[in-house]
């Protein structure tokens, strides 16, 4: 599986994932202050799941009509890396197979799919 990992989502995220052995894209290191037009069109595109904490593109999807293979909102309340690993980490090992083609909203608590 492939993500693309967007700036504001931040590099250790990128790092970990890396790690676990999937294939990043991390906007923050290789494409630094790109649009969120550039980003979702560049993950749909080129086949990335998008993972990101900015709650445009769900404007993107929901209002715009952007296509996308996968996209996952975070939106913790805790936003230090250590939290968001742990919680893709939940996200990863239980619902792998449901997240492309899927927007996923993801908390600390709560895992919510909904297919566009």
């Amino acid at each position: 599986m492939r993500f693309l990992v967007d700036e504001c989502t931040g590099t250790k995220l990128a790092h970990w994932l890396r790690k676990e052995g999937y294939e990043v894209f991390s906007v923050y290191e290789q494409a630094r202050g790109s649009t969120d037009e550039f980003i979702i069109k560049k993950a749909f595109e080129e086949n990335w799941i998008l993972i990101t904490n900015d709650k445009d593109f769900g404007e993107k999807v929901y209002r715009e009509k952007y296509p996308h293979r996968g996209i996952i909102f975070m939106r913790l309340q805790d936003e230090r890396s250590a939290s968001k690993i742990s919680v893709l980490h939940r996200l990863l090992s239980v619902y792998l197979q449901k997240i492309p083609n899927s927007f996923v909203v993801v908390t600390e608590t709560q895992v919510r799919f909904r297919h566009s």
